[in-house]
């Protein structure tokens, strides 16, 4: 009797990853919404929440547009560098332009945290660096994930402590998939 090994592939590992959209170029709200439908279309990626649709004032550069800011937790397969590498090809595909730093933009996604994963990289920092300081990025992340851990706090302790100034309500937790 011939006996025969079995192949068994390994199933994908998930882990939620949260991100970071924003824009203040043209309809910001539509291309965050495109960008969360290209993820959710994924194999490896879907999107499990999506945080209220904010407008916040200009950080950093403050000479420009009000933004329209969100945060969604994404399921993916993908490792850290590839759900970046994923990221900024749809910006790209958006005809996202990097011409000045927090300039304004048609769209931007950021990996703000990948599970519990800490690495830093030429490529890639996760948690992100300066998520806890912006407001535009603790408040909507708190919709979404208000007990996860980020550098050895609650976002909901972040938040307590995030400049929330001038961030309004623009749209529910159902925004994107209206658009």
């Amino acid at each position: 009797m011939r006996r025969c090994a079995l192949s068994i592939s390994p199933e994908k590992v998930f882990e939620i990853a949260a991100l970071g959209l924003g824009g203040n170029i043209g309809d910001p709200p539509a291309a965050m919404a495109e960008a969360l439908r290209q993820l959710d279309r994924r194999d490896d990626c879907r999107v499990t929440a999506v945080s209220k649709l904010y407008s916040t004032p200009p950080w950093g550069k403050t000479d420009q547009a009000d933004f329209f800011n969100c945060c969604a937790l994404v399921e993916t397969s993908l490792e850290p560098e590839a759900l970046l590498d994923v990221c900024l090809s749809i910006e790209r595909g958006m005809k996202r332009v990097r011409l000045e730093r927090w300039g304004p933009r048609t769209i931007d996604i950021d990996v703000l945290t990948y599970g519990t994963r800490e690495q830093k990289t030429e490529k890639l920092e996760v948690p992100h660096p300066r998520m806890t300081e912006r407001g535009f990025v603790m408040k909507p992340l708190a919709d979404i994930a208000p007990d996860l851990p980020v550098k050895g706090r609650k976002v909901r302790d972040w938040l307590e402590e995030a400049d929330t100034g001038g961030i309004k309500v623009a749209g529910d937790q159902d925004w994107w998939r209206a658009r």
